[in-house]
């Protein structure tokens, strides 16, 4: 089998500790990057799920909550330090 060399631009610390990881693992960048490029081959595509997330239902709620506290401060509690909050919900 011929080889070939590729190059590649990356940030510093990410390919430090991808090559500390791999090399826990027992194995060097060229074959780590390898192993990739031949699963994305078997599979056609990327051989991980790239998904955009979603927030779920109560992140959501939480985040509108968040923007009426906002909106009306006055309509909700707040405290000057966490003794306050603690004191009054274990009150």
């Amino acid at each position: 089998m011929a080889t070939s060399s590729m190059n590649i631009r990356m940030d510093s610390g990410i390919k430090k500790q991808a090559q500390e990881l791999f090399a826990a693992l027992g194995l060097d960048m060229s074959t780590a990057v390898n192993i990739f490029l031949r699963q994305a081959i078997q599979r056609q595509g990327l051989p991980f799920e790239v998904v955009l997330r979603e927030p779920n239902a109560e992140t959501l709620e939480a985040k509108e909550e968040v923007e009426a506290m906002k909106r009306a401060p006055d309509n909700h509690r707040s405290y000057k330090n966490s003794n306050a909050m603690m004191k009054e919900l274990l009150a």
